[in-house]
């Protein structure tokens, strides 16, 4: 286990170590790095730590996220520990998190934590003592809301985003697994645990909470001191990078940096006007928080001579040259494994465009009972899916390493996520049968009727009479 500690300035990091240094997990198996992001003077290892301890030195960038990714590049243990420099652990804490990661290797164990003012106490006295509530008043602590999610939830099985309690750290987690999601992202300043953690979740780990891993925090977060300024500050991170976060994205004629939705389309061997058409209608659905992927032999195109109208390649040509500078349109020649980060991937006919209402419907679906994927059979016996991206990086993760490789992913998702198929008629309604055009029937002018006798006498004796 590598405990990774980023710190600036060191404020209660004596107290962090001495709790270290009397933890049941054995010496040899723990080492902890202390990350120093710029502190001045720099900081200096107290005398109360843990045998297996040493200062990392951060040398390019700033951040909690930047010092994180130092400190585990650094690091040698196969599992990292992630604490904060003013957090005083339990002595059965390190134990407790890293007994999850003996039994597979795809969850994160979290920790729980109370804010306490920091008393008058020494390294040496949290060292001596067996309980945190022999050197803190936790009865006076201001309980995090990270237990309280847990105990609504049944312990996360009931969450529909378990990754909303790992924050604040403390966590652990496979290092194989920080380094497949890109690690902490630098350029989010603000709230980047929680997006670390939406990424992890996309990646498909289970998150388990651990309640007898107890800790406290040295002083009450930012939160709670200017909670309408810090909900401001973490806002633009979490709105461009967490697309479940729908509260955050309200403004509909928006970009974001991470879409909601990856629609795939194979592209090989369809003409032009056919993958316009169903362009034009993923990319003006009433769900416009999407990207397009068209798959196709994107690499076959090179930048020789060539005869233009009876180039074997013209129709691809033609469609690259028409989305090249769409930024919403990628093209590649593969697609991923999973669309991660993004939370749903619609796969389907480029032949069959999209109705208006089709994703919102679909996902509206599978949001209902969080199924993996949802098969809509279509009339002409083929199928179009949506694909929830946590249940896909899921399927992944187990397949080579829980006697599931080389099975059908479907069937690891059916077996963790559920698989449901349903007909199309929901998701691509019949078009309304237009109004008949209303047909106008000329008035009918009556024949004029033959003038009488009496008629004919008077008008030429009106004719005759003297002016």
């Amino acid at each position: 286990m590598s405990v990774v500690i980023p710190a600036h300035g060191g404020q209660g990091l004596d107290l962090t170590l001495a709790a270290l240094a009397a933890q049941t997990y054995p010496d040899h198996l723990m080492e902890v790095l202390v990350v120093d992001d710029g502190s001045d003077p720099p900081i200096r290892l107290p005398e109360i730590r843990p045998v297996n301890t040493r200062v990392v030195r951060v040398r390019d960038g700033w951040g909690i996220s930047n010092a994180v990714n130092t400190g585990v590049k650094a690091a040698d243990g196969e599992i990292i520990q992630r604490l904060d420099a003013d957090m005083v652990a339990c002595r059965e804490h390190i134990e407790a998190m890293a007994r999850w990661h003996h039994v597979t290797d795809y969850l994160v164990s979290i920790g729980m934590k109370k804010f306490v003012d920091t008393p008058p106490v020494t390294p040496r006295q949290v060292f001596a003592a067996q309980r945190l509530d022999e050197v803190f008043d936790l009865a006076e602590a201001v309980p995090s809301s990270t237990e309280a999610t847990i105990a609504k939830t049944h312990g996360l099985r009931k969450s529909r985003n378990p990754y909303h309690v790992c924050t604040g750290p403390t966590f652990a987690l496979p290092r194989e697994i920080f380094h497949a999601v890109g690690g902490l992202d630098p350029n989010v300043v603000r709230g980047e645990d929680t997006e670390f953690s939406y990424r992890l979740a996309m990646h498909g780990v289970v998150f388990v909470p651990e309640m007898e891993a107890q800790a406290v925090h040295l002083g009450l977060p930012s939160q709670h001191r200017d909670r309408e300024r810090a909900v401001r500050a973490v806002e633009p991170y979490l709105a461009h990078r967490i697309p479940l976060r729908r509260d955050l994205r309200k403004d509909r004629a928006r970009r974001w940096l991470v879409p909601y939705v990856e629609i795939v389309l194979d592209v090989t061997d369809t003409s032009e006007s056919v993958v316009r058409r169903a362009v034009a209608a993923a990319l003006d659905g009433k769900l416009q928080d999407v990207v397009v992927t068209l798959v196709g032999p994107w690499s076959r195109l090179d930048d020789e001579r060539r005869v233009t109208l009876s180039d074997p390649c013209f129709e691809l040509r033609l469609m690259r040259d028409l989305f090249a500078h769409d930024e919403r349109v990628r093209l590649i020649d593969e697609a991923a494994p999973t669309p991660a980060p993004a939370p749903f991937r619609y796969r389907g006919p480029a032949d069959v465009p999209l109705h208006r209402a089709t994703l919102e419907r679909m996902i509206e679906s599978v949001q209902k009972d969080l199924a993996g994927i949802l098969i809509v059979d279509l009339p002409d016996g083929r199928s179009a899916r949506l694909e929830r991206t946590s249940a896909l990086g899921r399927a992944v993760l187990l397949s080579p390493s829980t006697g599931w490789a080389g099975a059908d992913l479907d069937d690891v998702i059916d077996t963790t996520h559920g698989v449901r198929h349903e007909p199309s008629d929901r998701y691509w309604p019949a078009p309304p049968a237009p109004a008949p055009e209303p047909v106008t029937i000329p008035a009918q002018v009556p024949a004029p009727a033959e003038p009488s006798e009496k008629t004919l006498l008077r008008r030429l004796k009106s004719a005759l009479r003297p002016s």
